[in-house]
């Protein structure tokens, strides 16, 4: 008897990219330059239970209205269920792309991600003409993510007092690896994307890491264990809040090694205060 196997989760979600890369070019039309595969469906490491799929849509110039026409094409394909709903698109002219700026929603480590290791669907190969950022770029572009998204009041009560951390293994894995990615590519890679898999074994083996344990969960739950709330709640309680503190002042070193805006710094200051000790 037989055994017939399905495609892989990568070639599934490169093939929701890809079409993806086709709804896009049916909005923008002639306007549509190439759409790219980026992050881990592009380097490696995609794993199925809490990756995104990140596309990257290159038009020819950015006009008024587009953040609407991608929002609802956004929405019109993560309505089609999994794993559409996983969908991250990053998008920009190829024009700023070459200067080095944002004019859509193209983050710097994204588009370092597309000039060094961009993943190309449909279009023509335009990665190479991408502007590289530069370290200092990515880290005061990364740190600024950072504070928006992460050193909210919301959040700050998510880490003294978890609850859906407890509930879903996606915000589980993101928040307790992402300092481990940049604490990674901060010191190893000068700045460029760090793989998951890479920055938890370096981090696992660095002397006085904190929250050892609660990272091997991470990684655990990352590679598709279930989330075990009775497990995973006194690792946090532990671990999750030191693991931030020394994130946010490594940060603050950095940021002003690097001669970082004032104003972001101080934003980390007062984030490692509000973590309290």
């Amino acid at each position: 008897m037989s055994t017939v196997i399905g495609p892989d989760p990568a070639t599934t979600a490169r093939a929701v990219a890809l079409e993806a890369a086709h709804a896009h070019r049916t909005v923008f039309a002639d306007r549509f330059v190439a759409g790219y595969a980026l992050g881990s469906l592009a380097h490696g490491g995609y794993a199925p239970a809490v990756s995104d799929i990140d596309l990257a849509v290159i038009l020819t110039d950015t006009r008024s209205g587009d953040a609407d026409r991608i929002a609802e094409t956004f929405q019109a394909l993560r309505e089609r269920g999994e794993p559409h709903r996983k969908l991250s698109v990053f998008w920009g002219s190829l024009d700023a792309l070459r200067r080095g700026h944002d004019d859509g929603r193209f983050p710097a480590i994204d588009r370092l991600d597309l000039a060094e290791q961009g993943l190309l669907l449909l279009g023509s190969d335009v990665a190479r003409q991408v502007a590289v950022p530069g370290t200092d770029e990515l880290l005061v572009d990364s740190a600024r993510f950072a504070v928006q998204v992460l050193a909210t009041d919301e959040v700050l009560a998510e880490l003294a007092r978890p609850r859906r951390l407890l509930e879903d293994p996606v915000w589980f894995t993101k928040a307790v690896l992402f300092p481990v990615r940049f604490f990674y590519s901060n010191a190893v890679t000068m700045g460029r994307a760090a793989v998951n898999d890479e920055a938890i074994r370096w981090y696992l083996v660095q002397p006085g890491a904190v929250a050892t344990p609660l990272v091997r969960l991470a990684a655990e739950v990352r590679s598709g264990a279930p989330l075990d709330p009775s497990a995973a709640a006194p690792l946090l309680e532990a671990g999750l809040t030191a693991l931030y503190r020394r994130y946010a002042e490594d940060q603050v070193r950095r940021l002003r090694q690097a001669s970082a805006p004032a104003d972001l710094v101080s934003a980390f200051e007062n984030w490692r205060e509000r973590l309290g000790d």
